[in-house]
């Protein structure tokens, strides 16, 4: 019973898929380690996807409410989710 508690305490703080939340830790971390957001050309380099596969989680991520960005305004994408939220970057 206790084991089934956890689960769902674990529950709404995910709400996001296992490649949702690479893409937020890879934000998260650039933006650490860089002092800005990630360009899409970073997250297409780091993920080796196309150009309109990260933009494409770019406005998945921002319809789910886990980012904010200024549409045509580059390096802009911000996290609303807490750091402790995110997996580790694999």
């Amino acid at each position: 019973m206790s084991q089934s508690l956890g689960e769902r305490q674990a529950a709404p703080h995910q709400r996001f898929t296992q490649l949702q939340g690479q893409y937020l830790a890879f934000i998260y971390a650039y933006s650490r380690i860089f002092k800005q957001p990630p360009a899409e050309a970073d997250m297409r380099r780091h993920f080796g996807v196309t150009a309109p596969t990260v933009h494409q989680m770019v406005l998945t991520l921002e319809k789910a409410g886990l980012i904010t960005r200024v549409s045509g305004a580059a390096r802009s994408i911000q996290l609303l989710v807490p750091p402790e939220a995110l997996p580790i970057l694999t």
